[in-house]
Parts: C-alpha cells; structure tokens; sequence
C-alpha cells in the first residue's frame, strides 16, 4: 500500500471512530435522561464500531486510529525485521489521525443538526480522572502490543473494541485513551465533548500510560514470539544435489 492510501485509511477510520463516539452520545442523551443509561449507549457503540473499523482498515494501515499507538508501534518494532510503522509512515499518520478526529466530530454534529465546529466546555482536568486517562492507555498498549506478541492480532477487533468498552467503566475518565480523539471531542459541545482547556493535561497522562502500558508490555514479553518456520525446498538445489549424487 502507499504512504497516501494508508494515511488516507487513518484519517478515514479515526473521522468514523469519532463519529460514532460523539453520534452516539448525542442519540443517547436526547433518548435519555439517565447518565447511566447515555453511557452504557455509548460505550457499546464506541466499541462495535471499533471493532468493524478494524477489521475494515487494518489490511490497508494497520487501523492504529491513535498517535500513541502509531508511536508505540515505532518504538517497540523499529529493531524488527519487519517494523509495523517506519519514521515517515509516523510523519503521515498523526496528522491524519488529528484532522481525521477533528473531521469526524463535525460530522457528528452536523448530522444531530448542530453547529459543525461547537467549542466544549465540560471541563475534565480532575486529578482523577487523568489518572484515569494513564491507566486506560497503559492497558490499551499492553492489549494490543501483547496480542502481537503472542501471534494472535488476528482477534484485535474483538479484544481492542472490547477492552475500550469496558473502560468505559472502569476508568473515571471513560477511557478516552487516544490524544486525536481527545482533540477531536474538544470541538463538540456535548455529551462526549471535553473543553479545550482540559485537552493537554489529558494528552500528557495518555502518554505518561503509553510509556508505561510499553514498560509492563516489554517486561512481560521481552520479545516477540517468533513462528515456527520451516524452510522452503529449493527445486534448484535439489536438482544439483541430484545430479552430484
């Protein structure tokens, strides 16, 4: 695939996550009035939609959807034989991911028939809940990167989609865990929305959590589990050695 295709599969797949994350949270709150009931709408929309957006983008990009993700691929892949992201794929990719955020909540909007562009003001800078936001990207790092590990990313869309769900709930935060989609949801005066002032302490502890998701994720799998691979028959070879026999 080229650089193009896949940054143009970022920003597409991060627009959509976000536009499920802000889409269903306005449908939840005008459904209902109970907080309990919006978030529970919310969180299994968010991590459905996360799982099919995986399995749509990952052949093309990855579906990485997130800059702490594209930057724990680098970091913990650079030294193998095949890295999953390379220095200019970085380049491409958080800026697609930071428009594609941006882009998703104004469609949201817009198709709830509000402003496209609407500034929060649900101020989320609670010491709590940024600890919330360090445990929430820790576990996203550790699940995705130990799936990879193991050999097992095929169950991604699953796993991911539903490690997001359930922090919904067990973070104070409701596991936002992704700085494109905190930036995106600044831009969105509703139930998913964060004001702007709140945005870079939340970024700060989601990557304080990567770093610390990538420590745990290195000290439980030091390294990759490498296949077993048997090597390929050589017909040339073969025949030579037949014909010296």
């Amino acid at each position: 695939m080229s650089l193009a295709r896949r940054a143009l599969a970022e920003f597409a797949g991060t627009a959509a996550l976000v536009a499920v994350v802000v889409g269903s949270g306005i449908m939840a709150a005008g459904l209902s009035r109970d907080v309990g009931v919006q978030l529970l709408a919310n969180s299994l929309a968010t991590a459905a939609g996360l799982a099919v957006l995986i399995v749509v983008f990952a052949p093309i990009s990855g579906a990485h959807f997130n800059p702490v993700v594209s930057i724990a691929a680098w970091i913990l892949t650079r030294r193998d034989a095949t890295p999953a992201v390379h220095g200019r794929d970085l380049a491409a990719y958080l800026p697609a991911q930071a428009l594609g955020a941006v882009a998703g909540a104004a469609l949201a909007n817009a198709m709830f028939a509000l402003p496209a562009v609407e500034i929060s003001v649900h101020d989320r800078s609670a010491p709590h809940l940024l600890l919330g936001e360090v445990v929430a990207t820790a576990g996203l790092i550790v699940v995705i990167f130990a799936l990879m590990r193991q050999g097992r990313a095929a169950l991604a869309p699953v796993v991911v989609g539903g490690y997001i769900g359930a922090a919904y709930w067990f973070t104070s935060s409701t596991s936002f865990a992704n700085p494109a989609v905190t930036l995106g949801r600044a831009v969105t005066d509703t139930f998913a929305g964060i004001a702007p002032a709140s945005v870079p302490g939340f970024i700060a502890a989601q990557l304080a959590g990567a770093a610390l998701g990538g420590l745990l994720l290195v000290t439980l799998y030091p390294k990759a589990q490498q296949p077993d691979v048997k090597p390929t028959p050589d017909p040339v070879r073969q025949a030579a050695s037949a014909d010296l026999a």
